[in-house]
């Protein structure tokens, strides 16, 4: 019961939200540059498989709608990869036993899994679509894709905490921040009483955004990688010199 009243309260945002937003203006006569921002960027997954469709390359990239901000949270809470990532991560609950009070067995397995995949959405819905349209901020990460290792490395971990401004310019990431505390606080409806509070509510909320400061490594770098791997089979599909032993 207490699940299905957060699923309508998620359901009822979006009137609120989109009722609150003008539609953006559009140039009739587009520049070249605002065409390079406004072109669709295509899909990406890590091993194509994981998504990462709120990564963008672009440096200056057009700000997004409320639209836009509503189908990113959308592809990203929805695509069948985080279901099975939802799934893995029941599984490990399970085994480890945690929230005794689910018990064990498929009805066990079943509630951890509803309240893993809850938090996924609840946690995707605010700091992806609620606040960035509430406090126009754009949600993404902005690749910075050069530069040495260090530099990126630590701009990779304080993204989580820095945002950029859909008028332009940057400020601290209030929707990431936010959106941590408000999904940790909705998990007390539907998480055992023993595993509830203030205190565990922020020790969530916390966890949650060291996570996504980590998970900026993977939208930094993954780019990179991939490319070490490409070129590497490349290199081994040439045949090379061979002498008989």
């Amino acid at each position: 019961m207490r699940v299905g009243v957060v699923a309508i309260f998620i359901c009822i945002i979006p009137l609120m939200v989109f009722a609150q937003q003008s539609p953006a203006a559009k140039s009739p006569n587009p520049t070249p540059e605002e065409k390079r921002a406004n072109k669709p960027e295509k899909s990406q997954r890590v091993l194509g498989v994981l998504p990462q469709f709120g990564v963008t390359n672009v440096k200056n990239p057009t700000p997004l709608t409320p639209k836009q901000k509503f189908r990113l949270f959308y592809k990203s809470a929805f695509d069948p990869a985080e279901f099975t990532i939802v799934g893995l991560q029941a599984g490990i609950s399970q085994a480890q036993d945690s929230f005794p009070e689910y018990g064990q067995g498929a009805a066990g397995y079943g509630k951890r899994y509803g309240a893993a995949l809850t938090d996924e959405v609840s946690s995707g819905f605010f700091t992806n679509y609620v606040y960035p349209a509430l406090l126009h901020e754009d949600p993404r990460y902005y690749r910075l894709g050069k530069g040495s290792f260090k530099h990126r490395l630590g701009y990779a971990l304080s993204q989580e905490f820095i945002s950029h401004k859909d008028a332009g310019g940057r400020t601290f990431a209030w929707s990431n921040a936010l959106g941590a505390v408000t999904a940790g606080s909705i998990s007390n409806a539907y998480y055992p009483e023993a595993d509830r509070g203030f205190e565990l509510t922020m020790s969530r909320a916390g966890i949650s955004l060291l996570y996504g400061s980590l998970g900026g490594l993977e939208d930094e770098f993954w780019p990179d990688i991939y490319q070490r791997i490409r070129h590497h089979r490349k290199r081994s599909s040439v045949p090379g010199d061979q002498t008989e032993k």
